[in-house]
Order: C-alpha cells, then structure tokens, then sequence
C-alpha cells in the first residue's frame, strides 16, 4: 500500500535543473509597503519640518512669546489690515477719506459734550446749545458722508469701470473710516491731508 504521506519522485525537484537566483531588486516605487519582517524604509528627511525645541517653554518663556506674537499681528494689522481691507478699491476710497478732513472725526468728541451739556442739572440755556451743537454735528457727518461717497464713485468709475465691488458697501466702508480718528484707523492712513488722489 502506497504511503500516504510520501513524495512522488514526479514531485521531487530535479537535481540537474539549473537554479534560479535572486535579482537585486530596484529601487522600491513610492508607497511601496515591505512584507512582514523587512525593514521598513526610511522617509526622507528634505522637505520635513524642523524639530521643535526639545525642552518646554517656561511660564514666563510661553507669555512673553505669546506677547510678541500678539504684538506682531497687531503691527501687521495696522499695516495692512484685514481681509475687508482688500483690493484697490477699497485702497482708493481710504485714500479719499484720508487725504480730507471730515466732520466725523469730532463726531465722537462732540456726542461726549452733548451728553454731558444735555443733563438735567445744567442751566437751560446750556441744554439748548448742547442740542444746538448735536443737531449741527449730525448734518455736518450727512452731509459730508454725501459728499464722500460721491467722489467715490466719480473716481471708482474713472479708474475701475469693470469693477465687481458693491458701492454701497464701499461708501459704508468709507463713512465708518471717516468717523474714526485719525490716529486709530486701520490700516494706518499712507496719504497726508490735502494731498491729490
């Protein structure tokens, strides 16, 4: 009875066979995955990332970073401002609103007089300048509002007949700017008063 567990001579490899041997392999593709127990190749280190430093910051060390960055992006943004502070027409109507001198910028000065000239307390004679002093203040921010917004629209016609802004966000853009004083606008004006546009 023929075992059951035993080779054929068929099966058995043939001693006079030429043996084939191994290439050495190319360069693995990339995202080339090892089998199980080789080692698994390096990433390369151009390109990466700098180690962080290795030691932890301080309390002191992380707050005064912290400050400088913070004071960093307030100069930046002083200087270049925000994303609604974008493109050149709304550099244009900047321009406009600082190269003039408006009635807003007592806008705030002036509501500070009123409310403390319009108490109850105060003399009556007072209480009706200070209303007079409110009632001219208003008129003079309208009507130089008006007369900003129209000269930017002259000039935005003028130089950007193509543009896709909205006017009216652009003569809102330029009526909060003139009501605010000079000195905290932002980004910080780049033309002086009088100067042409």
């Amino acid at each position: 009875m023929p075992s059951l567990f035993r080779r054929k001579s068929a099966d058995l490899p043939d001693s006079s066979a030429p043996v084939a041997t191994e290439e050495p392999a190319a360069a693995p593709a990339r995202g080339y995955t090892p089998a199980k127990g080789r080692e698994t190749p390096k990433r390369p280190v151009a390109g990466r990332r700098p180690a962080g430093p290795t030691k932890p910051l301080t309390k002191q060390e992380a707050r005064e970073r912290r400050r400088a960055a913070r004071a960093e992006a307030a100069a930046e943004f002083r200087r270049e401002g925000g994303p609604r502070d974008r493109g050149p027409e709304r550099l244009l109507a900047r321009n406009v609103v600082d190269s003039r001198r408006t009635v807003g910028t007592w806008f705030f000065g002036g509501a500070l007089i009123v409310l403390i000239g319009s108490n109850a307390a105060m003399p009556p004679a007072i209480r009706l300048a200070s209303n007079v002093v409110w009632g001219l203040l208003a008129f003079g921010v309208v009507v130089d509002s008006i007369l900003i917004s129209r000269k930017i629209r002259k000039l935005v016609r003028e130089r950007f007949p193509n543009s896709g802004e909205r006017m009216a966000s652009l003569y809102l853009y330029a009526i909060m700017r003139s009501i605010t004083f000079r000195r905290m606008r932002a980004p910080a004006p780049r033309v002086n008063i009088g100067d042409p546009v």
